[in-house]
């Protein structure tokens, strides 16, 4: 994946928590049909690295 849509995908993402807060019920319908198979496994990996990143520096 490109690294410049990478930060689209992220700003597009903070667009809609944003839009989200103010209308829930739209911002549901956006939430179900943007998650995808990808994004969840793009979202547990990111996830996973951050962890391993936290510990490794937390270890020195």
């Amino acid at each position: 994946m490109n690294l410049g849509k990478l930060g689209d995908v992220a700003v597009g993402a903070a667009g809609d928590v944003a839009g989200s807060v103010v209308d829930p019920k739209a911002g549901a319908v956006r939430l179900r049909s943007a998650v995808t198979p990808r994004a969840v496994v793009m979202l547990a990996a990111g996830l996973f690295l951050g962890y391993l990143l936290a510990r490794s520096r937390r270890h020195h």
